[in-house]
């Protein structure tokens, strides 16, 4: 365990923030996995959501580095929102309700109760978004239209976080080995699952519990990393960054050192080797 007092961006001397755009910023389900670089000032937050309340609770909590819109990210076209029994069901998708009926509390939560046409605006289209370092994305199903729409952002972008679904949710909604190949295509590689959820299968409920799980996984947060193979098509601010992202947020030391590593040939510095100091608490500030 670390328990050096120089922090990894210190060490990094990384002054430039990592700049964060969080599609679907509505903070139902607790922090975001970016909060521990927004607590640190090493991030700012370009947030879109399109739910006034949401909205107005992000902007009343905001910090000077966050920044939140209005705008329903997706493919630029008119859509309609399907607000669902539980806001965290509510989707551009329409509920799938021949599969909730497998499950408890679903047909409930996901029952639409309101139509509201809305129009959508295209990543790529987005006006006041500098760059993209970390793209956080959580829309119930819309993912991967959002990605296809936001190649030019992926393209620098370092790291994805996303919700992805492995039955589908939502008619017509794009499961996890599609968002994997498609993000594959723009040049990620697959790192991990954060909090994989499981729902029992009706009519067994797991020790009596709604919301329990048993063998079914459902849904989970998955991560991508700009492919690590390739880290010498990076800048060394890029690098940095990167190595940043993948070590705070997921604890990726092996991934960071590889950065680190092209970072040192590339800019003939030292940084890998200091890392290793860092992590075991063995290297103090200058």
């Amino acid at each position: 365990m670390n328990s050096s007092p120089l922090s990894f961006a210190a060490l990094l001397g990384l002054s430039d923030l990592i700049d964060v755009v969080d599609v679907g910023a509505n903070p139902i389900d607790g922090d975001p996995p970016y909060k521990p670089l927004l607590d640190r000032g090493a991030a700012r937050i370009f947030g879109f959501e399109p739910n006034p309340e949401a909205l107005a609770k992000l902007n009343a909590m905001k910090g000077p580095n966050e920044t939140y819109f209005p705008n329903a990210v997706y493919d630029g076209k008119e859509q309609i929102l399907k607000v669902c029994a539980s806001p965290g069901m509510t989707s551009l998708l329409e509920p799938n309700t021949e599969l909730l009926a497998n499950f408890h509390g679903m047909p409930t939560w996901g029952e639409v109760k309101e139509r509201i046409p809305m129009a959508t605006t295209r990543l790529d289209d987005i006006e006041g978004i500098p760059n993209v370092d970390y793209l956080k994305i959580d829309i119930q199903g819309g993912e991967l239209e959002v990605f296809k729409n936001g190649v030019n952002h992926l393209s620098t972008c370092l790291v994805v976080h996303t919700e992805v679904e492995f039955l589908p949710m939502y008619h017509g909604q794009p499961l996890f080995s599609e968002v994997e190949q498609f993000l594959r295509s723009q040049g990620f590689v697959f790192h991990s699952f954060v909090q994989m959820m499981s729902r029992a299968v009706r009519p067994f409920r797991a020790n009596g519990d709604l919301y329990g799980g048993f063998g079914q996984v459902f849904w989970s947060d998955a991560v991508f990393v700009k492919d690590f193979t390739k880290f010498d098509g990076l800048s060394p601010l890029q690098l940095k960054k990167v190595a940043l992202i993948l070590h705070d947020l997921y604890g990726a030391s092996d991934l960071a050192m590889r950065a680190l590593m092209e970072l040192d040939r590339k800019s003939a510095t030292d940084f890998a080797p200091r890392f290793v100091a860092f992590l075991s608490g063995t290297l103090l500030p200058e």
